[in-house]
């Protein structure tokens, strides 16, 4: 029973935690089991190839971490870094500026590269930053591919351009939590060191797991870096990995069950097909989006996000009314505006296993929603916006030609 009973479905469309699809939640819909079992370590070595392919790595090592995105983060910064290392750090957004807030707790030296919330990382600074550090102080990019917040995606490839156009030996850290898995990621091809992801967010899991990828260099530099970990260490895992067992603490088994539902749901598909399907649903929200009259908080076509659109209402509404009365009124969950953007955008995630005409019945109920906070929008102009572009541009289901 819901704890707040409401009739139908719950509409999701916040940027994670997101809609779980029916053959994952059958999958973790079992008993717990020993892990030391055969069984577990045989699923694991299974899981440990295949995440690999959403990567986009042949030579990243991954690891699945009891943990939240949060987590992740925290791996990915002690296992390769010592406390007062210079880091250069992207601050675009809510996650982002969390993500510095930690590396700042962890006591490394944060430069703070800060862009007008809305705007994408600053790369001309970095280029400048990176030209002027012949020395080689600076030992870590780190970037959120995809800020949630703000609906703004990085380009990476840029960022790996501009270390090897300075030959510049830092490491390349990347938050791909709201990206991997739904935008286009290529781990080996852009030299990322540390990538790492959530399971509540394109794969559309529940939230437990951090799933975390480091390359070979990575690696290597986490036998010297001298931050304390003891529950993220990479060298514990490594060490399990070399027995066979795969785990140096007790996993989630539902959530390693589901994790597999999940890969093969996404295999299934295509990946490439996955990233086109959440290309098609971004371009359709930015199509309603304008044609309710109003702005997408992404100031260029360049950052646009194809997993979240954040949308700028008029300075005589409080966005976070138009997220009330979504939950209250038509048993929707859209995402808030936070700090700085807080009561001026609400956030429509469109994310993980989510089809066209789900993400038509939410604009729909948007539009209702205009209406209720008296914006004047014309119902219908913004479903059939997307409508017309989705009609056009829908393919056939492939196990269904």
């Amino acid at each position: 029973m819901d704890y707040v009973y409401a009739p139908g479905r719950n509409h999701l469309f916040v940027p994670g935690p997101v809609n779980i699809p029916e053959p994952v939640i059958r999958a973790m819909n079992r008993n717990n089991e020993d892990y030391r079992s055969p069984a577990i370590p045989a699923l694991t070595k299974t899981l440990l190839e295949d995440v690999k392919k959403i990567f986009k790595t042949t030579t990243g090592v991954p690891f699945l971490i009891p943990t939240t995105g949060t987590g992740a983060w925290e791996s990915a910064l002690t296992n390769t870094l010592s406390p007062g290392d210079r880091i250069v750090s992207f601050l675009i957004g809510q996650f982002s500026l969390l993500w510095i807030d930690q590396q700042q707790r962890l006591n490394f030296d944060v430069d703070v590269v800060e862009s007008e919330w809305g705007r994408g990382a600053n790369l001309d600074v970095l280029e400048s930053k990176l030209a002027s550090d012949t020395s080689h102080t600076i030992k870590a990019i780190c970037i959120v591919h995809n800020e949630t917040a703000t609906g703004v995606t990085n380009n990476l490839a840029k960022v790996r351009q501009l270390l090897d156009d300075y030959q510049h030996p830092a490491l390349f850290l990347v938050d791909g939590v709201s990206s991997i898995c739904a935008l286009d990621f290529r781990m080996d091809e852009w030299g990322i060191d540390v990538a790492l992801t959530g399971s509540q967010k394109a794969l559309s899991l529940p939230t437990g797991m951090g799933i975390v990828c480091a390359s070979p260099k990575a690696l290597e530099a986490s036998k010297t870096a001298k931050s304390v970990r003891v529950f993220f260490d990479w060298k514990d895992y490594l060490k399990f990995y070399q027995m066979g067992t795969y785990w140096p603490y007790t996993p989630s088994i539902q959530l390693l069950y589901g994790l597999r539902a999940a890969l093969d749901l996404i295999f299934e598909e295509g990946l490439e097909n996955v990233i086109i399907r959440h290309k098609r649903l971004g371009k359709a929200t930015r199509l309603a989006v304008e044609a309710w009259g109003l702005k997408n908080c992404t100031q260029k076509e360049e950052w646009v996000s194809d997993t979240v659109t954040a949308v700028v209402v008029p300075p005589d509404i409080d966005s976070a009314e138009i997220v009330r009365i979504a939950w209250k009124r038509y048993n929707m969950n859209l995402g808030l505006g936070l700090n700085k953007v807080a009561g001026k955008v609400f956030r429509i995630g469109h994310l993980g296993n989510l089809n066209e005409l789900q993400l038509l019945g939410c604009l729909a109920g948007v539009e209702m929603i205009l209406k209720d906070v008296g914006y004047p929008v014309k119902l219908g102009s913004g479903v059939a916006a997307a409508s017309a572009y989705l009609q056009n541009n829908i393919p056939l289901i492939p196990s269904r030609i």
